[in-house]
């Protein structure tokens, strides 16, 4: 059992940068594979990116793709997204996920346990 916290987000303007962090409770943090999600209104939650329980691999979604950097610390129970080069398109609310497993799944269906969100809101 892994319960998750998410700080920060909040308005920018596009082209600016914001940051996401995510605190996670319970034991075997590196065991779990961490990742983000976002939700806009009307839409499905979709995949953002994820990170591997060592942190040694990421994935990201291809409309994230080289402006959005996701990482942990393993020592530290968290896990961070950096978004830069913020688009009004990237308004949504953000989500923290984890998954017993390797790595987060893309499809939100299966993933284990999630956060309470964040709201990311990119003027233009």
């Amino acid at each position: 059992q892994v319960q998750l916290v998410e700080s920060g987000g909040g308005l920018v303007q596009a082209g600016g940068s914001l940051r996401l962090s995510c605190a996670a409770s319970g034991r075997a943090f590196s065991t779990y594979g961490m990742g983000w999600f976002r939700q806009a209104p009307g839409q499905e939650r979709q995949f953002v990116a994820a990170i591997t329980g060592s942190g040694g691999r990421t994935y990201d979604a291809n409309s994230v793709k080289g402006r959005f950097t996701i990482s942990r610390d393993n020592a530290k129970n968290t896990v961070t997204l950096q978004m830069n080069s913020l688009k009004p398109e990237d308004t949504a609310v953000y989500y923290c996920a984890a998954a017993n497993r390797y790595l987060v799944p893309s499809n939100a269906q299966h993933v284990d346990y999630w956060g309470q969100g964040a709201q990311v809101t990119v003027s233009s």
